[in-house]
């Protein structure tokens, strides 16, 4: 067995004994076992539990273990974590949290409960975290961290290498060391590997990098994600407007970003948030579903309502009916398929300004050929089946208008909702669904309208 796979299912194991225990209600035991327990491995315990279980597993942590597994909680789950916990323990499991945690754990906080866990915080730790909060959400500065190793240019490599021995050990993912003046202006870097190869009588500006660019403060979250995807980063410098370093991001915390975005869409397609809870109290998911269940019956009542603008023909003609869903439904997926590549395009940044048209000519075209595949196909089928050519043409040309009609809505209904800044993916599908309605049953129908009644 591969050493991986049986590590995978040990913690499975660990786990596993650890419910147990809670379910006999041998609590002495369970508390043995969640000490014996990484931090990842009880957040992912926590998020698996009820609310019920949740509170006594967290009762049963030790304290000192607390800060370090709010760190790997989802942020659903962290907070319902933190309204069990006083501001002064919450303070307590705080200290000596990275900077980007801390600032995430604080802007959860209403707003009462957060000042007064800052009043339970030492003077260090309460400037440390009104530093943390002072940059925006969703910035390269709520994402940093300041436990960055700085060198000065003048010195020599023998001089920083016995400075490290001296401070024995580095902060995690730290693959380079920062240069910066005596104002703290950020002017190269030079990585480890190359500190330990060079000839210690060097000076640091004499093997330094200094072609490169800081990660302004202000960047959005996603765009720094796709740079450390692009430079294949381990950790990169973040600088103000005036290139004073700030700090640092590592490729941890950009593996989180990525996969809150991938969560995020993937949920947002099924109109749920992206923190949503899957252990979350029963009214608490019933009113965030609600929502989109509202507006999806909305459409659903708008793709009725242009139904029964042609109630006398599907009176006459019960085959009409038969038929009615077959090109909506064909349309729905055509259009579904166009929307999930155009909003994943857009995600990773390959869809812009200068390649819409092209995109949208591109959509046009395959909805075309679709259109003319399976509208000669259902015509063939339907008049084989009803020995009527009329229906035949009549269904297959409202194949083809919806097809086309599903296409050209794929690309452009993301592209309109990003300009509005509203997500594609949480409203796209709804809009999406509700054109391909409306067109397929209005060009079916209103055919069938002229032709046959």
């Amino acid at each position: 067995m591969l050493p991986e796979v049986a590590e995978k299912e040990f913690a499975e194991q660990r786990l596993q004994d650890v419910t147990e225990a809670l379910a006999r209600g041998m609590y002495v035991q369970a508390r043995r076992q969640l000490h014996n327990l990484p931090a990842w491995d009880v957040a992912l315990l926590l998020e698996s539990s009820p609310p019920k279980a949740r509170a006594i597993i967290w009762q049963l942590v030790d304290a000192d273990e607390h800060g370090d597994i709010l760190e790997e909680l989802s942020e659903e789950v962290q907070k319902s974590v933190i309204r069990q916990m006083a501001p002064e323990k919450l303070a307590a499991a705080t200290e000596g949290m990275d900077t980007d945690d801390l600032a995430y754990v604080l802007r959860g906080l209403p707003e009462q409960v957060y000042q007064e866990v800052l009043k339970s915080m030492d003077e260090q730790d309460r400037h440390r975290a009104e530093k943390a909060l002072s940059y925006e959400d969703e910035t390269a500065g709520s994402m940093m961290n300041t436990d960055t190793i700085t060198l000065r240019p003048d010195v020599t490599i023998d001089v920083v290498l016995r400075y490290l021995r001296l401070k024995g050990e580095l902060p995690e993912a730290t693959d380079k060391l920062y240069v910066v003046s005596r104002d703290d202006q950020f002017i190269g870097e030079i990585s480890i590997s190359r500190l330990v190869t060079v000839d210690p009588a060097k000076l640091v500006s004499d093997v330094m990098e200094s072609d490169v660019q800081g990660i302004a403060v202000d960047m959005d979250e996603t765009e720094v994600a796709k740079l450390f995807e692009r430079q294949d980063w381990i950790s990169a410098p973040v600088v103000d407007t005036e290139n004073h370093l700030l700090g640092r991001i590592t490729i941890d915390d950009v593996v989180d970003i990525i996969r809150e975005d991938a969560q995020h869409s993937m949920l947002s397609m099924a109109g749920l948030d992206d923190d949503e809870d899957t252990f979350a109290p029963v009214l608490k998911s019933t009113r965030r579903r609600s929502v989109w269940l509202g507006v999806n019956l909305i459409t659903a009542l708008l793709a009725a309502a242009v139904s029964s603008m042609f109630e006398d023909i599907l009176a006459q003609m019960a085959i009409l009916a038969i038929l009615n869903t077959i090109v909506p439904s064909m349309g729905g997926i055509a259009g579904s398929q166009t929307l999930t590549l155009v909003i994943r395009g857009m995600a990773l940044g390959h869809v812009g300004a200068s390649n819409q048209r092209w995109l949208i000519g591109k959509e046009l075209a395959i909805g075309a050929l679709n259109g003319v595949i399976w509208a000669l196909l259902i015509a063939a089928v339907v008049a084989i089946w009803k020995q009527d050519l009329v229906i035949g043409g009549i269904i297959a040309f409202a194949m083809m208008a919806n097809l086309l009609a599903a296409g050209l809505a794929g690309v452009t209904v993301p592209l309109i909702l990003k300009k509005y800044n509203i997500d594609p993916a949480l409203a796209g599908g709804v809009i999406l669904t509700t054109v391909t309605d409306v067109v397929g049953i209005f060009a079916f129908l209103g055919t069938a309208t002229l032709l046959l009644s």
